[in-house]
């Protein structure tokens, strides 16, 4: 026994240095490991959209010194009316910030990675001028990588088509701002010379007869029924809103627009073709001080602190009313596999009221008079400006929904160069 115990006593002194060696390097891989799992479990989390964790749509404005990616020199696809920098808005601190999710982050689009998926592919825009709006902004950020061909155009320029050839991408902007089918009659200058027949539950047949040609819809709605309308069901006019003198019931705007927004949801969670819709939420306006058509402005250069502007009451209530017809879409859609997401653009919107074309909506507005009247557009927003973010919440929503991943079941594996230009 002594002997035996000599030779482990012996031996001690030359083990124990690559014991301890083992152990601490054993305590620094699980420590690493433990913190790999940590972060995982916090990026899953932070991502998740839950209560408590990331939520897209909920978040603040901060500095972003980089700026925009594009600007009204390097993209020729922007009205004009959006073209704030060249219609000469003198200030630009409007471009330099960008919206932060609590909890998370929101990468800027990435053109390169949206324009290899979308390869043989198509979007159509269906909606109103706020809208197409956005599709120039997606436009502007998809140039980066291909400029468009304009393949059609109707006489107002409010439907238009774009293809990309190098990619076989096409989108294409559908005018349709009830979404539902309107008769109205417009002068040259695009003023009403009479009231707006609205057929609640008959959709825009300009949208519906295209609706099976598009892999991608956005769809988004509501300013025009602020408009002065007669509305009719069943072939039968059931009441109007702003009417005046005449003898109809006053609807108002807010059971008009989810009647339609019924009927759209209808007909995409009940349709053969079953495209990745993105439904956009309400955009609210910013004028003070008045209303576009009485004086009313936004001039202010800086997005508002949380809590300083909380919008109009119609501005809650036209929101209200859409994700309460999203929810209940929602369900449908998920039993027939039907891909309907929401993109709410609401509340970081409501914070930006710097981001409008104000006076600059037209060409040196004021020709030398700082003095001048001149009519604001604060419902419009400027290109480039807050609307960009609207599309890299966009391009993230369909990251997460796989939309956008570079490999499906059905695509051949990258190989040579290929596979060097992705990585």
């Amino acid at each position: 026994m002594e002997n035996g115990e000599d030779v482990i006593s012996s031996s001690a002194p030359e083990l124990a240095p690559a014991l301890q060696k083992k152990r601490k390097c054993t305590t620094i891989k699980f420590v690493v490991a433990a913190m790999a799992i940590g972060l995982l479990l916090y990026l899953c989390l932070s991502d998740s959209g839950d209560e408590g964790r990331c939520n897209l749509f909920h978040g603040q404005w901060i500095p972003n010194r980089s700026g925009p990616s594009y600007n009204n020199a390097s993209c020729k696809f922007i009205d004009d009316s959006d073209n704030c920098l060249r219609n000469g808005r003198p200030d630009s601190h409007y471009l330099y910030w960008r919206w932060k999710p609590y909890h998370c982050d929101l990468p800027p689009f990435d053109p390169v990675v949206f324009m290899n998926r979308m390869r043989h592919k198509s979007w159509a825009a269906i909606g109103d001028s706020i809208l197409r709006n956005q599709m120039q902004s997606l436009i502007c950020l998809v140039s980066e990588v291909e400029e468009p061909i304009e393949i059609y155009h109707d006489k107002s320029y409010k439907a238009r088509t774009f293809y990309f050839p190098n990619h076989n991408f096409t989108i294409a902007t559908k005018w349709a701002p009830f979404l539902v089918k309107a008769v109205f009659n417009e002068n040259e200058d695009g003023k009403d010379n009479s009231t707006i027949q609205l057929f609640l539950d008959i959709l825009e047949a300009s949208w519906t007869n295209d609706y099976h040609k598009y892999d991608y819809i956005l769809i988004a709605g509501g300013q025009w029924f602020l408009k002065t309308t007669v509305a009719w069901e069943n072939n039968s006019v059931i009441g109007c809103h702003n009417c005046g003198t005449k003898n109809l019931k006053e609807l108002g705007v807010y059971e008009p627009y989810r009647k339609a927004l019924q009927h759209v949801f209808d007909y995409i969670t009940s349709s053969d073709h079953k495209p990745f819709v993105v439904f956009r939420t309400w955009s609210p306006d910013h004028f003070e001080y008045g209303e576009w058509y009485n004086g009313g402005i936004c001039n202010r250069s800086e997005p508002y602190r949380e809590g300083q502007f909380n919008g109009s009451p119609n501005d809650h209530n036209m929101k209200k009313i859409e994700v309460e017809e999203y929810d209940k879409a929602k369900v449908v859609a998920s039993k027939r596999g039907i891909q309907l997401e929401l993109l709410d653009i609401f509340h970081l919107s409501l914070l930006r009221p710097d981001g409008h074309p104000g006076p600059y909506r037209r060409f040196d507005p004021f020709h030398g008079n700082k003095s001048a009247k001149v009519q604001n557009d604060c419902l419009h927003w400027c290109v480039p400006g807050p609307v960009d973010t609207w599309n890299d919440l966009m391009m993230k929503i369909l990251s997460k929904s796989g939309a956008l991943n570079l490999l499906t079941s059905y695509e051949k594996p990258l190989q040579g160069l290929e596979l060097l230009y992705f990585q």
